[in-house]
């Protein structure tokens, strides 16, 4: 008797896995297709950023194309929005999330645009502020602790 049900678990599992690996392999071939069409579009444009928050997409002043496009489980999470004057207009930008911190605020710079995603950004006058390193937790400093303790090479 358990060990059918030991069975019908393992086998359950095994499916779940295969689905999720197919899953996977076309969410990536989605998300190649999604960087193609970025890197083909980017064109380098000066602004100045007004302001910089993470808001909803309803609430950061965006086309109403944008929001419709936008699929319904997403529309409730908090995008990074830029302000920015490019030339005469001001627009409301999406910000790739992993240079929004070194994005400065009252600043004027070249940056990477596609669409209405801001993809790099780099300074006109002078070099931009890095993004301040992320302070360690409390886990990987014990971590870092124990293995200084032990002699053993730091992680990194």
């Amino acid at each position: 008797m358990a060990l059918k049900i030991i069975l019908t678990i393992l086998i359950i599992l095994v499916v779940l896995l295969v689905v999720l690996y197919f899953v996977g392999k076309k969410m990536q071939k989605k998300q190649a297709e999604q960087e193609a069409q970025i890197e083909a579009a980017k064109q380098t444009v000066t602004m100045l950023i007004i302001d910089k928050k993470k808001l909803r997409l309803k609430d950061a002043g965006l086309p109403a194309a944008v929001l419709e496009q936008t699929p319904k489980y997403m529309r409730r999470a908090k995008f990074p929005i830029v302000k920015a004057k490019i030339g005469p207009q001001i627009m409301s930008l999406i910000c790739d999330a992993s240079i929004f911190d070194i994005v400065p605020v009252k600043k004027e710079v070249k940056a990477t645009v596609s669409g209405i995603y801001i993809t790099d950004v780099k300074g006109i006058r002078g070099k931009l502020n890095t993004a301040p390193a992320k302070k360690k937790g409390k886990f990987r400093s014990w971590v870092d602790k124990m293995q200084e303790k032990a002699g053993a090479k730091p992680l990194k």
